[in-house]
């Protein structure tokens, strides 16, 4: 088919339609490589219809080489978009060089970037133009990185957000000691002069900074166009440049994305986003950079009840190292930050140097979250699965504590003396696990832990088969001291539990 293709082109018959049959065989490198075979890795059937009169025969074909990635090309390419007059066609030679090294005309498409950024677009041509700037941009960060900014605002007052477990906002709420902090449905509000005090908090899942003059934007418009414009106004009236220039050091725009949560299907919300960031960019005369790659930044609104929008902002420049050792993980893993919320829950029953066994202990989160709430004593991680325990093993060590690791079945495992505490994410059935087997395993585990606790030694189990959990605990021996529904949805649970009846 590529050779009749050729042919009809050569001949001028539907060059465009076979043209766009071409492009369409070169989406895989089979596709390719017939093409070039075909052609005798000569192209200048393609460089002569580079000048053709038909705007979408110079589009289609300026694609097709940048997919054949044929480097000579790109020269032909480079002259043809210099002289290109028909605006909805300059960014097809874009996307073809990009395929290529195109480093030689870096400075001619960085000058160019700035003619179409400093000039006034016309509404007409609107959509081409930044289509344009948007590949340019690209290509440009692609060979020259961006001008990383770095986060200085430690001590900058700021008003911020923690979004938390919704069930427990208040454990977060009572470890900033500081400060006045209010709980709401998300999390927690507080107003803070020490970021760094905030992030000795173990408990939040993230952490947002509102602006004083622009917490929330109000909805105006009709169309999409017309609100994402009116968003983009508001924002930029707002103190968002200054609170970013306040909190950071370092040259250059501000690259940001826009994650929008409101009740568009996905299509439109897509075109919302895009539009809002054109106009931010824009607006804001290049100080904001809209990238869905490259960013520091990101710009959240949620459209709450009224219609208008919370707006919040995220600094991906302020690292948040609290659980920097988690590096491997498993699908089955406990979150940290879930791990850690445990840690806060069960307190009042965990001790100072206590011996803490984790009969299932995944890549090792449960025992790293023990330790960095309250120094323990020895700690013994086993697992039967060996990659689990080699994941427990790097993590431990970057978190900088000493855990003995066992690759071993639980059931198998022998001890010379008791522990404390047993502290476990518990399997749960999932994958090729059923009810039926985790019910066993639940069965055997209360056994088998008995040789490994006293009386008195304190169960903290987190689970997602809290029915199991109660069917199968032998209340002879142990007794439930507390339940904690961590996750009513993902029907995640976390009880403490003693041993040995009074």
């Amino acid at each position: 088919m590529i050779r009749e293709y050729l042919k009809q082109i050569e001949d001028g018959v539907e060059v465009r339609k076979n043209l766009i049959a071409l492009k369409a065989a070169c989406k895989d490198s089979a596709g390719r490589t017939a093409l070039l075979y075909a052609l005798n890795n000569q192209l200048d059937l393609f460089y002569d219809l580079l000048k053709s009169e038909e705007p979408k025969v110079r589009k289609n074909v300026a694609l097709i080489l940048g997919q054949l990635g044929v480097q000579e090309a790109l020269t032909k390419l480079y002259d043809a978009y210099e002289k290109e007059g028909t605006m909805f066609v300059k960014s097809s030679y874009l996307t073809a060089m990009r395929e290529l090294d195109y480093r030689q005309y870096l400075e001619a498409f960085k000058k160019r970037l700035q003619e179409l950024q400093s000039q006034e677009i016309e509404e007409s041509n609107r959509k081409h133009i930044k289509e344009e700037c948007k590949l340019l941009q690209d290509m440009i960060l692609a060979l020259e990185g961006y001008q990383k900014h770095t986060f200085t605002g430690w001590k900058v007052p700021s008003r911020i957000i923690l979004m938390t477990n919704r069930n427990f906002k208040e454990v977060t709420a009572e470890q900033i000691k500081s400060h006045r902090p209010k709980v709401f449905n998300a999390g927690v509000q507080a107003r803070t002069s020490d970021l760094r005090e905030i992030l000795e908090v173990r408990t939040f899942k993230e952490l947002l900074f509102v602006l004083e003059d622009k917490s929330s934007l109000e909805k105006r418009g009709e169309t999409i166009d017309e609100i994402a414009c009116m968003l983009a106004k508001q924002m930029l009236d707002s103190s968002l440049l200054t609170f970013l220039k306040e909190r950071h050091e370092g040259e250059g725009p501000f690259y940001f994305r826009i994650e929008c949560k409101n009740k568009m299907d996905l299509k439109q919300k897509s075109t919302f986003t895009k539009k809002l960031g054109e106009y931010l960019q824009e607006k804001s005369g290049n100080q904001l950079i809209n990238s869905t790659s490259h960013y520091e930044v990101e710009l959240r609104l949620v459209q709450n009840k009224t219609g208008n929008f919370n707006f919040l902002i995220k600094l991906f420049t302020l690292k948040d190292e609290r659980f920097a050792y988690r590096k491997e993980a498993l699908s089955s893993s406990i979150q940290p930050v879930n791990a850690a919320l445990v840690m806060q829950l069960t307190k009042d029953y965990l001790t100072e140097n206590a011996q803490v066994l984790d009969p299932f202990c995944g890549v090792g989160t449960m025992l790293i979250e023990r330790n960095r709430f309250l120094p323990t004593g020895d700690m013994y991680g086993i697992d039967l699965f060996g990659k689990g325990i080699e994941a427990a093993r790097r993590n431990t060590e970057l978190a900088g504590l000493r855990i003995n690791y066992i690759n071993r079945d639980f059931f198998d495992f022998k001890h010379a003396y008791l522990f404390d505490e047993v502290i476990s994410n518990m399997p749960r059935a999932i994958g090729q696990k059923t009810k039926t087997d985790i019910t066993l395993l639940y069965k055997k585990f209360w056994t088998k832990i008995k040789e490994h606790i006293g009386k008195g030694s304190i169960l903290v189990l987190y689970c997602y088969d809290r029915e199991i959990l109660k069917a199968t605990i032998p209340t002879q021996f142990f007794t439930i001291k507390e339940e904690f529904e961590i996750s009513k949805k993902e029907d995640a649970y976390c009880y403490v539990i003693s041993y040995g009846k009074n």
